[in-house]
């Protein structure tokens, strides 16, 4: 961990555009072709299960949840999550993880999916999702194609599409 004083707390619509500007930076313009950027196109994200890190009254860092479903079973989608290059390595992607997770399960969501590094995102609970479980729309590595069961055993037996949860649509 990191000696900065750091503040995680819950993203507003307020910090909309500081993060895009972050994404801008740190992801680049390809973003939007990923599988991951495709599904967020027609749903908005929970503000209650995204949060931004702050250092000072600077933005750093910010996780994002999506609301999905894997064929009929609704899930969450975690990402994007990022920090800016500067302050990486101090624990803030961590401490975003978690507490996204740790809200994720205390307001009764059963399983988190993501696209990522399965190393990382192993520190907090994350696995593979079993080969041909789950599909995406668009090109992924089903390799980084990762799911942290919040119930245990809540992924098992869940299989199909993974889309938008069109309750929440735009």
């Amino acid at each position: 961990m990191s000696d900065l004083s750091i503040t995680i707390s819950a993203e507003k619509p307020g910090d909309a555009q500081a993060i895009e500007r972050l994404h801008e930076r740190t992801f680049g313009p390809g973003r939007f072709v990923l599988s991951a950027y495709r599904l967020r196109e027609h749903v908005h994200h929970l503000l209650e299960l995204s949060f931004t890190a702050h250092i000072g009254t600077l933005l750093v860092g910010s996780v994002r949840q999506l609301p999905i479903c894997v064929g009929d079973t609704k899930a969450l989608m975690l990402g994007p999550l990022t920090v800016e290059p500067p302050f990486r390595k101090h624990g803030i992607g961590r401490m975003l993880m978690e507490r996204s997770v740790a809200d994720a399960k205390a307001q009764g969501h059963r399983f988190v999916l993501l696209v990522g590094d399965a190393a990382y995102y192993a520190r907090v609970g994350f696995k593979p999702v079993p080969k041909g479980r789950a599909t995406m729309p668009g090109p992924v590595d089903y390799n980084r194609l990762l799911v942290n069961d919040l119930v245990e055993g809540a992924f098992e037996g869940v299989s199909g599409e993974i889309r938008p949860d069109w309750d929440y649509a735009r």
